[in-house]
């Protein structure tokens, strides 16, 4: 259990008190005392290692199995004896371009937190840091927690639209300058990006109503005074949606002004095959008259017949050249 329990401590009056050796001690303790409340932090904890924690705060079984089975949706279920909400915090590499999501559960009951972390994106080290710093936040309780780990989710959402929004801008002028090279290549992109698009869509809209429940006066667990803020989280998340929807009606039109453009080369590439071809077949049109063998044909016999011949579609090729130019075939 050393290795899953992140972080595990009693907070009294909004101060962090001694680390417990035993959470199942811890939990009676807080649960004697109105102003004390425990939060246990676990990171991928197996089944067998999650069992103790299930019998020692009551957790719902349905609740455990998706604690443990991960690539859940975000959403808040309502138990018993606590809430249980499901956050999918998501990370952007600007270098590479990658976009990662872990998931999140929170475990909100009478006199505790329990969060279970799956994936490498992590805000609960900065959340419990700051939360710290700030007794007077972390007097209202558990439900303080929940906020914090929520805000800090979709702040960071923000962070990473915006991130999207200036790659997007980026992606847009390579395809739209004057030079840019089209091919498969850029098709590629586009597709990559309208997936990472989708995961992060996939984060942030599903969110949407548990937070708005958050916000409502029929949920237990959750201290009136906390409504305000959860509204708070709503606006901002109603902000990272938005953005979101931006995002896919921009990829969805340079995806379009991409096939076009490469729909109009093609056009241009026929037209230029077919010009050439044109100005070839002229010459060859006549090398086949002039090629085929009978004994009586006009200028088969004179002097200048060649040479004519030559001059003839030179002539023709030239005019035909001068033709295609001026209406850009070449």
């Amino acid at each position: 259990m050393r290795g899953v329990i992140v972080d595990c401590a009693l907070y009294r009056q909004g101060h962090r008190a001694e680390r417990p050796q035993d959470f199942s001690a811890a939990l009676r303790e807080a649960r004697s005392s109105s102003d004390t409340f425990l939060w246990l932090g676990m990171h991928e904890p197996t089944e067998a290692e999650f069992d103790e924690v299930t019998r020692a705060f009551g957790l719902h079984p349905l609740a455990v199995e998706d604690s443990l089975h991960a690539h859940q949706r975000p959403k808040l279920e309502v138990y018993a004896d606590s809430l249980f909400l499901v956050l999918k915090p998501v990370g952007y590499d600007e270098a590479g371009g990658g976009l990662s999501t872990g998931e999140l559960m929170v475990f909100v009951g009478d006199s505790f937190v329990l969060t279970v972390r799956h994936g490498e994106a992590n805000p609960l080290g900065s959340v419990r840091g700051r939360l710290e710093k700030e007794p007077e936040v972390l007097r209202h309780g558990p439900t303080a927690v929940m906020y914090a780990v929520s805000d800090t989710v979709v702040d960071h959402y923000l962070e990473v639209a915006a991130a999207l929004h200036t790659d997007l801008d980026e992606l847009e002028a390579a395809v739209f300058a004057k030079d840019a090279r089209l091919g498969k290549g850029t098709a590629t992109r586009i597709y990559e990006f309208k997936r990472r698009a989708l995961e992060f869509r996939r984060a942030t809209v599903p969110l949407t109503d548990p937070v708005t429940r958050l916000t409502g006066a029929s949920l237990p667990f959750v201290h009136k005074d906390a409504r305000l803020f959860f509204r708070d989280v709503a606006d901002h998340l109603s902000r990272v949606n938005e953005q979101v929807e931006s995002i896919d009606r921009l990829l969805t039109d340079i995806l379009s002004a991409y096939l076009a453009q490469m729909g109009v080369r093609q056009n241009d590439d026929m037209r230029k095959i077919s010009a050439w071809a044109a100005m070839f077949a002229v010459p060859t049109a006549i090398a086949g008259v002039y090629g085929m063998n009978f004994d009586h044909m006009p200028e088969l016999h004179w002097v200048w017949g060649y040479p004519a011949t030559l001059l003839l579609m030179v002539t023709i090729c030239v005019v035909l050249f001068r033709i295609f130019k001026r209406r850009d075939w070449f």
